[in-house]
């Protein structure tokens, strides 16, 4: 594979070695490369000590399960007797001999070896990235890799269950990349088969790219080790290949969300029987005609690894069983190219990479119709990267030289070191929309989950020292005059009306009224809509550290104060979580209130940005009648909206100071015809000028 067209050696393809470069650039690059390897090494250490901190009965659960006391590989008689063990005939002749090491020590060697594993994987990925790249880009991306499948949950849980799904993806980069010899090359693919079987498609792309002695060899291995295999425990053998059809049924439920290959998905979609077989033959037959097809053009274009991830994609799909810990291929995808413009080049890999390290809870919310979704995530993006994702070629201009990120002119400061991050401004185009709502929920989700944590992971863990925050709250109001929430709460129950309004206000637009205005700017005001969300992004940071120190009893949730919960009904405070939500999130988060702080944010937004006076008059309403909904329904203390206020303005003084003033404003028009501009001739290098310009600048 790595003599065919374009490709060169797979070692040597990385375009530019060290050019001429002064001392002091040199200097950051090798200052860059030790903080990196610091941040692999740290997650390494992270990824170890979690695993050996565990209580022995619940680390590697798998290991213990083949090769422990009791494991299966010590029962006499056939290995799936409990369809316990899921791996091949093969692989259970290979980890027989593990039975005779002592169990601590090999669960040490275990951890430490697979670690070692994942170092070798991520070095050797970074050294088969294709060109145009220098050798010096591929020795900073190595601590990425490691760093990135040190976080994805292939291989955390990997470590954690004590499995070998490592290993195969190993050998089969090693016999794509690394060994020159064909028949060894296929040696260790075909070894690799034998431990995953999905894994001998690789010889099908072999073959299709010119090396088809090494395909052969793949398939000589392969059947050498299953014979193997079937000679030494033939009973077992049979029951894999014939009565599991390659594994099917052993392990978990195929059905079970944990099963990201095709069959699982269509089991879980409702198809079984003789009906699902067939559907999941002809799409998985289809699935591996078109991801082969993809494979081989990016083979053939030089993009080895993008080649190989796509192959490796293809196997999870078709695999009758895809558990977690077999996923790893599709991190391989993230090398792909997707995207003209250089501001579009991080959607697909910062989506491969979230995927693959957080649940699929994480990325999309609990809702009914997103259920799908949400079970199949990592399929669908393993099925993306096979068949749909227009990967760009080498051939094309925009594949090494992307359309630029159009900047807006600097706005001078009033202080001489603002902004204090060297940014190059701030770009005049339109964010990737599919990042940004990755973005957006993803960040939700980690606030509402700090949120959360603030009170120890309970609401009754945090119950007694919220509620002591909440008389000393209510201390200082009574001083400064300012206790008025039992009025209020009284006067609006009074008023049916009123109370419907500013429980439905209070309900409603607390997460609309942020997204509509994020979502105006983002089609009519690119620019302003970068200065508005990074402003929002550090008001939210600064209410959760809030959250975090000062855990705070709304009204409606402190006993004696006679308060109506308006809009969560009525509580029971004999119960240690009470409440209609209690159980959801954090309600002891109250200070500050992000209800009134958010509201605000859109006030001073629109109050900003508005064209007409009549507008900023209405904007400035809804944290109006948002302060009055969270008063008079008993969620909010007034100071709870002071400390809102309080992290409003830090937020919007954070952005100020880190990036500078908000940039000038640029008519749609003109943001419009600077995204559609045409790029440079992509081929025509840069007069020396432009190359010593600053990067980005107008």
């Amino acid at each position: 594979m790595a003599n065919v067209e374009h490709g060169g050696r797979a070692g040597d393809g990385f375009g530019d070695t060290f050019g001429d470069t002064d001392e002091s650039a040199g200097a950051g690059l090798r200052s860059a490369r030790i903080a990196l390897w610091v941040i692999a090494a740290l997650l390494a250490v992270r990824q170890t000590v979690a695993v050996l901190g565990t209580p022995e009965a619940d680390r590697l659960t798998a290991l213990e399960t083949w090769v422990g006391p009791d494991g299966v590989l010590h029962v006499k008689g056939s290995l799936y007797d409990s369809t316990r063990f899921t791996g091949t005939p093969f692989g259970g002749l290979v980890l027989k001999p593990l039975t005779r090491a002592a169990e601590q020590a090999l669960g040490w060697g275990w951890t430490f070896g697979t670690l070692l594993l994942v170092v070798a994987l991520g070095v050797l990925a970074a050294r088969a990235l294709p060109g145009p790249v220098s050798r010096r880009t591929s020795l900073l991306a190595a601590p990425v890799a490691i760093s990135l499948l040190m976080l994805s949950l292939p291989v955390r849980n990997t470590l954690h269950l004590g499995q070998t799904s490592v290993l195969p993806v190993l050998l089969v980069l090693l016999g794509c990349f690394r060994v020159r010899d064909q028949r060894a090359a296929g040696a260790l693919i075909g070894v690799a088969a034998a431990l995953q079987p999905t894994v001998l498609l690789f010889a099908a792309l072999l073959w299709w790219t010119g090396r088809r002695r090494a395909a052969a060899f793949t398939g000589g291995a392969f059947a050498a080790c299953t014979a193997l295999a079937w000679a030494a425990m033939p009973h077992d053998s049979a029951t894999y290949w014939v009565h599991h059809m390659a594994g099917a049924g052993l392990g978990g439920a195929a059905d079970g969300p944990a099963n990201q290959s095709l069959h699982g998905a269509l089991l879980r979609l409702g198809p079984s029987g003789p009906p699902e077989i067939a559907l999941f033959l002809v799409l998985g037959a289809g699935v591996a005609v078109l991801g082969l097809r993809r494979a081989v053009r990016y083979a053939r274009d030089g993009q080895l690894l993008l080649a190989v991830a796509v192959t490796g994609c293809v196997a999870v799909a078709v695999s009758p069983t895809a558990w977690q810990h077999q996923l790893l291929w599709v991190l391989l995808a993230v090398v792909g190219r997707v995207g003209r413009r250089a501001s579009d080049r991080l959607m697909w890999p910062v989506a491969v990479v979230l995927v693959m390290s957080l649940s699929a809870g994480t990325l999309l919310p609990d809702m009914g119709v997103l259920l799908p979704l949400r079970d199949d995530l990592v399929l669908l993006a393993a099925l993306a990267a096979a068949t749909v994702v227009p990967f760009l070629p080498r051939s094309s201009p925009y594949y090494g030289r992307p359309v630029p990120t159009e900047y807006a002119p600097a706005v001078p400061a009033r202080f001489r070191r603002v902004p204090l991050l060297p940014f190059p401004g701030r770009v005049l185009t339109r964010p990737n929309l599919l990042l940004e709502l990755l973005l957006i929920r993803v960040t939700y989700a980690a606030y509402s989950q700090v949120r959360l944590a603030a009170t120890g992971g309970s609401n009754s863990a945090g119950r007694k020292t919220a509620e002591h925050h909440g008389h000393q709250v209510l201390s200082v109001e009574r001083f400064l005059h300012l206790d008025i929430e039992h009025w209020a709460n009284h006067a609006v129950v009074r008023v049916g009306w009123l109370r419907n309004f500013f429980d439905y206000y209070y309900e409603s637009f607390h997460f609309v009224m942020p997204l509509a205005v994020l979502a105006v700017l983002y089609w009519r005001r690119p620019v302003d809509h970068r200065w508005a969300r990074t402003s929002l992004g550090f008001t939210t940071l600064l209410a959760l550290l809030g959250f975090w120190l000062y855990p705070l009893a709304p009204p409606r949730l402190m006993p004696g104060l006679g308060m109506i919960d308006t809009v969560h009904g009525v509580q029971d405070f004999a119960k240690p979580d009470y409440g209609t939500l209690t159980h959801l999130t954090n309600q002891y988060a109250a200070m500050p209130s992000l209800h009134f702080g958010w509201a605000l944010w859109c006030g001073v937004v629109v109050a900003v940005l508005a064209p007409r006076w009549w507008m900023k008059a209405l904007g400035l309403l809804h944290p109006l009648f948002t302060l009055s909904a969270i008063i008079s329904t008993g969620n909010h203390w007034v100071l709870d909206a002071v400390g809102g206020a309080a992290v409003v303005a830090a937020g919007l003084g954070l952005s100020y100071l880190l990036q500078g003033p908000r940039a000038r404003t640029v008519p749609g028009a003109a943001v419009a015809e600077a995204q559609q501009s045409p790029s440079p001739p992509p081929h025509s290098p840069p007069s020396a000028p432009e190359a010593k310009a600053a990067p980005g600048r107008p």
